[in-house]
């Protein structure tokens, strides 16, 4: 049974459960009481810069992201994708880390029945575990495959920027541990910010432009060939496949 499907038939069977138990609201409960941690900070615009020219494919960030998040064995909220690029004898190798892309339009909201999955004001795209039944509606709405069901709470996860470091003052795990220093992230409404500079300095692009979602994760140094293959969460250690016979990749998890 394809992705698409088994989604489908899960979100009917979960909706059909729910009807028969209860009438369900569209309105967030976190939203609702004004949980600042679900409100977000008013007046940011959070983003993120990941600089390719020094990413090592070291795997810091999926780890740390692992244990901050307490995400379970064999799932990933960000993994570090490689790749070789080029026809031999003219090849290299090169890393892309991926994660949610906090989109300014993102789909994953839209398709929600139950409104778990919602933009906070500072532009984080979060889910209320509370409130989200696990009918992966958004999963397979996302154009960047970063969404899954976590295999112990039965509902959707995926990578919040951290948000809960962020409104304590504090960096996401997986920009606090990066060696190369290859992630920034920062408010791109403050001028000043290192993110809104580094912007400005160096041309930068995002995974799937034409998709239309507007990412908030902007990459330095991205290839055109890598631009458009995100490596999806199911497809970690996979063997190694090619593309146009001048793309070949392999994808590893920590």
């Amino acid at each position: 049974m394809n992705k698409r499907r088994f989604f489908l038939k899960q979100g009917v069977t979960t909706l059909a459960l729910f009807s028969s138990a209860k009438a369900f609201s569209l309105k967030n409960p976190s939203r609702n009481t004004k949980n600042p941690g679900a409100l977000g900070q008013k007046n940011k615009r959070f983003a993120m810069v990941i600089d390719l020219r020094k990413c090592v494919g070291c795997h810091a960030c999926t780890a740390s992201c692992k244990v901050e998040n307490q995400v379970p064995k064999d799932q990933f909220r960000t993994n570090v994708a490689e790749f070789e690029i080029g026809v031999f004898p003219d090849v290299r190798k090169a890393f892309l880390p991926q994660l949610c892309n906090h989109c300014e339009n993102p789909p994953c909201v839209s398709v929600c029945p139950t409104g778990a999955t919602f933009k906070r004001l500072d532009g984080i795209v979060v889910v209320d575990n509370e409130t989200c039944w696990g009918c992966g509606y958004c999963v397979n709405a996302c154009p960047y495959d970063k969404r899954f069901i976590n295999s112990q709470t039965k509902v959707v996860d995926k990578c919040t920027f951290c948000a809960h470091r962020l409104d304590a003052g504090l960096l996401p795990a997986c920009v606090e541990t990066c060696v190369g220093g290859a992630r920034i992230i920062g408010d791109l409404n403050d001028k000043n910010s290192s993110i809104s500079k580094f912007l400005t300095q160096f041309p930068s692009s995002v995974l799937k432009q034409k998709s239309g979602t507007k990412p908030q994760v902007f990459y330095i140094g991205l290839n055109g060939e890598l631009s458009d293959n995100v490596v999806s969460m199911d497809d970690l250690d996979d063997t190694l496949k090619s593309k146009n016979e001048k793309l070949t990749w392999q994808s590893k998890g920590v």
